[in-house]
């Protein structure tokens, strides 16, 4: 058997006819720009977020921008954020003409550390962009506070935590903007590239609806510099077909991961996600592999491993008892997936921000643990036990001598 680490056939089979008659009404209708079925998306998640505004945009990235730009956050400014995240957190900083600050992450979260996040605040300090990292969000009541108390702006992340909540209210509804992506892969997918920003602000929510559309806020008035980021009508009458089954999808990841936890626990060479609290939405089911399994891999790890490209490369810890585990589950047909290989601050479009090995030690070494499991909301149970058994037979036996 072989397990995808996610797959979109089963809810292509389930929603075929009525995506293919949303679809289809939209390519009929000549409206493809604009109009009622961006309204309705628009409205439909607004109202899932607990938020009155929502602007649809050309993706997530796009989102991260419209949001910092219409904060007016520019040249001169910093906005702390982590470095354990996809590139576009920080790359949407520098967008705009900021600094991106990178902070480190708690080993146990994978989330921005929020002692450190408040001791890297200084006077050009702007906003503060925290990421819900896989489907957990963050401690956003501390994060507000933080903010409040030095007067900063928050942008939230929530590209892989659409369907998140902290504290019983939606992300995307604490901080001044909520940032979100509808990538195929993430919990509601479009079927192509989409984003969205939220926020209670209607003067902001302007701004940034006017500035997704070359700064115009009426036709062939042009009040700023802004950009060509809408989402399309396709995108949006896809997206409002799968939002009603939104809250089915994320129950059916959290059930999943749940079965991970119970099923794995035991297991020793791995070190499972922690569950956190509610409001969880388990885009990613993230374990760690901190050191080679003994009986496993007698060397212990570093000693006799060959350093992978990554970690010779870019200074990073040896990545090998990792990468050891996922040829091993991939030769079973359980394919995996790293998030993420490389920190953001040891890229190389960040080099000249001097950020260099060992500078953010947990996020340099979650980079060289980390494993995604197989996870998505049509994962069966077969599926799921295929990956459990081939985890335990894998980690249970002898492989490689001392």
């Amino acid at each position: 058997m072989q397990v995808p680490p996610f797959s979109l056939s089963e809810q292509i089979q389930e929603l075929g006819a009525a995506l293919d008659q949303a679809v289809l009404e939209v390519l009929r209708s000549g409206q493809y720009i604009g109009g009622a079925t961006i309204s309705r998306f628009e409205t439909d998640f607004a109202t899932a977020c607990g938020v009155p505004h929502a602007i649809g945009c050309n993706s997530g990235t796009d989102a991260l921008i419209l949001a910092l730009r219409g904060l007016g956050i520019g040249p001169g400014d910093e906005v702390i954020t982590a470095s354990f995240s996809f590139f576009a957190t920080a790359e949407a900083i520098s967008a705009v003409g900021a600094t991106p600050v990178f902070v480190d992450v708690e080993e146990s979260s994978y989330l921005i550390d929020l002692d450190q996040l408040e001791a890297a605040i200084t006077p050009a300090t702007r906003a503060l962009l925290p990421v819900h990292l896989f489907g957990r969000p963050v401690d956003m009541e501390r994060v507000c506070a933080i903010a409040e108390r030095h007067g900063l702006k928050v942008v939230e992340d929530c590209a892989q935590a659409t369907g998140a909540s902290w504290a019983g209210r939606p992300v995307g509804s604490w901080g001044d903007v909520g940032c979100f992506s509808f990538f195929p892969t993430k919990n509601l997918g479009a079927a192509g590239d989409g984003g969205a920003i939220t926020c209670r602000d209607a003067e902001l929510a302007q701004v940034i609806r006017e500035l997704a559309v070359h700064g115009m806020p009426r036709r062939y008035l042009h009040t700023a510099l802004g950009y060509n980021s809408r989402l399309d009508a396709i995108q949006a009458t896809v997206l409002n077909v799968k939002l009603p089954h939104l809250p089915r999808w994320v129950k059916h990841r959290g059930a999943i991961a749940s079965q991970y936890h119970e099923h794995l626990a035991a297991l020793s060479g791995v070190a499972l996600p922690e569950a956190g609290p509610e409001g969880h939405s388990w885009n990613q089911f993230v374990l760690r592999v901190p050191a080679c399994p003994a009986g496993v891999m007698a060397c212990g790890g570093e000693a006799s491993c060959t350093p992978s490209a990554d970690s010779a490369a870019f200074g990073l810890p040896q990545a090998c008892c990792r990468d050891w585990l996922k040829q091993q589950l991939q030769e079973a047909g359980v394919s995996t997936i790293i998030y993420y290989p490389i920190p953001i601050h040891r890229q190389p479009a960040y080099a000249e921000l001097g950020y260099g090995p060992g500078s953010l030690p947990v996020t340099e070494r979650l980079c060289t643990e980390v494993l995604s499991l197989p996870i998505f909301p049509e994962l069966s149970g077969e599926q799921q036990q295929r990956v459990i058994e081939v985890l335990r037979a894998v980690l249970a036996q002898p492989l490689i001598a001392a």
